[in-house]
């Protein structure tokens, strides 16, 4: 979590007091992860600082004491926790991993670490592409001078990868958005997608095809929420992004996507379509003052807080 110092970490799954226990010595009924608790560690580079938290296995006596398994079944996540539809066990190929924060972090990166049969033992790194939410909370602008306030607009805006390689396109996602605004605060037991917070939310995006464009900054952008205001009594916006596959073509030159034309990037077409990849389940709580100071209504960002979790079979 590029640019959050630990203290900006709140809450997350596997620490005490959650919801439901996780960790070593899991009760399969109950549990989400495996893992336990994980480290949670500050690092800089001179120029950048930023926040790691790592969820590990313990290397012992020549083998991992959990691994997350995969190739088993495919699954959306939704039925790989304990509520879901299938048992949750030592051989289920699923673990949810969430994180509470306090304000964005300038650039979230998830990485997956993997066994290698020449280096037993060792994990290697392979980044996982499923981009993360940042949040904008935007009060009325006529504050302070109208009461009782208007209540904000919530912004949520999630970016296609970058480029593997420098000016050419990135690689192309397809993205579903599902949103609600719910009148309790969201905690993060409450993102697990079985939950029936999580099921409350409506289509917001249908489809979006989302590529970078190297001639075009404000390509492979999609915001959700500008302009509609929550509920008069929300507490919180939850939102929920899915992540498919581009299953079309890529240009050998620029790697610019080739969708089918005669549909669209907001409408794909049947071949258009691959492989489920992942959910990121979000939400935004916040917080007005009733009848704002001008120090109150300077600080109206600053009551934003963060809930972001990400499901992975």
């Amino acid at each position: 979590l590029e640019g959050l110092h630990s203290f900006d970490i709140t809450d997350t799954f596997g620490s005490s007091g959650r919801g439901f226990p996780t960790g070593r010595g899991f009760n399969p009924a109950t549990s989400v992860e495996r893992y336990g608790s994980p480290i949670i560690a500050e690092y800089t580079n001179g120029l950048l600082f930023g926040t790691k938290v790592t969820y590990m296995g313990l290397f012992n006596s020549g083998s991992w004491d959990y691994g997350t398994l995969s190739g088993s079944f495919i699954t959306p996540g939704d039925n790989c926790w304990s509520g879901g539809g299938v048992g949750y066990s030592a051989g289920t190929p699923c673990d949810h991993f969430g994180v509470d924060t306090v304000k964005n972090p300038s650039r979230t990166t998830y990485n997956g670490l993997v066994e290698t049969p020449k280096n037993a033992g060792v994990l290697s790194n392979g980044i996982v592409n499923l981009p993360a939410p940042a949040w904008n909370v935007i009060p009325d602008p006529s504050l302070p001078l109208v009461q009782p306030p208007a209540p904000p607009v919530v912004v949520a805006q999630v970016k296609a990868p970058a480029p593997e390689v420098e000016g050419q396109f990135g690689e192309t996602l397809w993205v579903k958005v599902f949103t609600t605004g719910l009148e309790p605060p969201a905690k993060l037991e409450n993102l697990v997608a079985d939950n029936a917070m999580v099921k409350q939310a409506h289509v917001e995006t249908e489809w979006q095809l989302l590529q970078t464009d190297p001639g075009n900054p404000l390509a492979g952008q999609l915001e959700s929420g500008f302009g509609a205001p929550v509920g008069p009594n929300a507490a919180s916006i939850l939102r929920r992004y899915e992540f498919y596959k581009f299953a079309g073509t890529y240009d050998a030159v620029s790697h610019e996507d080739t969708f089918d034309q005669g549909f669209g990037d907001s409408l794909p077409g049947p071949n258009d379509v691959d492989t489920y990849l992942g959910a990121q389940n979000g939400a935004a709580n916040f917080k007005v003052a009733a009848i704002p100071e001008p120090e109150t209504y300077a600080m109206m960002l600053a009551g934003l807080s963060l809930v972001i979790s990400i499901e992975r079979r």
